[in-house]
């Protein structure tokens, strides 16, 4: 009897890149490294992107997808800016492993420093998010925009320091958004 294999997805391809950006670096972010660890052929590669940079193109726009617009979706469906600001909080520091994880990000942001279309990615994820958060701090009265720099810095550099200590940041976060909001009443 044969074993029947599962036709991969090109999101199958995409989520096993981020795992292996996030364990390995960009240099796994071929077709032969991916198909390996995929147990399939490069060909099944080749059918669903034309080449390794539209496969980079596609998984950075998953990525941006994912952390931008996908979160805002759900941020819009509670219509109270504290908790809004305490669920971001939340989802800052909650990565999924099919995404690769609490290193994914910060191996995203490490592969931007030497490829230019990643870091255009970068920063269009950054002024998104921090226009977000903008938005809520403002509906919060907190129009300064350092509070917004201060809560996304704080939210990347949890990040870095989840994917190397494996520590839960979420307390961290809570405290953080505590603290900024005992600032409006001041």
């Amino acid at each position: 009897m044969s074993e029947t294999k599962t036709r991969l997805k090109a999101e199958d391809w995409i989520l096993a890149g981020f795992r292996a950006l996030a364990s390995q670096g960009p240099d796994a972010l071929k077709a032969e490294p991916l198909a390996r660890a995929l147990k399939t052929t490069k060909g099944s590669f080749y059918w669903h992107f034309k080449d390794v940079p539209d496969f980079h193109k596609r998984m950075l726009a998953l990525w941006e997808e994912q952390s931008v617009d996908a979160i805002t979706q759900e941020l819009s469906l509670e219509s109270d800016p504290v908790k809004r600001l305490y669920q971001l909080g939340d989802i800052a520091v909650s990565a999924g492993p099919e995404y690769g994880g609490d290193a994914a990000e910060p191996a995203i942001r490490a592969w931007a420093y030497g490829n230019p279309i990643v870091s255009q990615a970068v920063q269009r994820v950054d002024q998104k998010r921090v226009a977000f958060l903008n938005d809520i701090l403002s509906e919060l009265d907190l129009t300064n925009p350092d509070i917004a720099r201060i809560i996304y810095g704080a939210y990347v550099g949890m990040g870095t320091l989840s994917a190397s200590d494996t520590f839960d940041n979420k307390n961290a976060m809570s405290t953080l958004m505590a603290a900024i909001l005992a600032l409006r009443d001041a």
